[in-house]
């Protein structure tokens, strides 16, 4: 909502992203599974367990077939909340998106869950928007207000 409220914004599903990329800046985002970006297996895992993933293949299979691109990125994952892990697949994918070419605007975000299935905890859909906001500022050439 805070990027969607500067700038035209299509969400697509990993399942479904195409193989090139049209766009002015890439926001790349998924859940943190096993200390980084989702492999098959632990979505497959996911899935036994009832949660939501997606039906094909995840950012980590996306992002190493995009090839070279040379847009504005950030990234962001979920994390569970407690017990606090290492690891992040938004910075996994941050990494990925540098060796593509792409230009990262921001640091990697994390917004933290309850449970492994969710919900976001109180307040992140708020920093959610936040950070959108101050994306919005940054693709646009605005110092963004802290």
């Amino acid at each position: 909502r805070g990027l969607a409220s500067a700038a035209q914004v299509d969400l697509v599903e990993v399942g479904s992203a195409p193989s090139t990329v049209d766009a002015d800046v890439l926001v790349v985002g998924g859940p943190t599974h096993a200390f980084g970006m989702s492999r098959s297996m632990t979505r497959r895992d996911a899935r036994e367990e009832q949660e939501t993933v997606s039906p094909g293949d995840g950012i980590r299979e996306w992002l190493s077939g995009l090839g070279s691109v040379t847009v504005q990125a950030a990234t962001f994952d979920t994390k569970i909340s407690r017990p606090r892990l290492p690891g992040s697949a938004a910075r996994s994918a941050a990494r990925a998106l540098r060796r593509a070419g792409c230009r990262l605007v921001a640091r990697p975000e994390t917004f933290y869950v309850e449970d492994k299935a969710g919900p976001l905890l109180d307040g992140e859909i708020d920093r959610a928007k936040e950070w959108g906001n101050r994306l919005a500022s940054v693709v646009a050439g605005r110092t963004p207000g802290r």
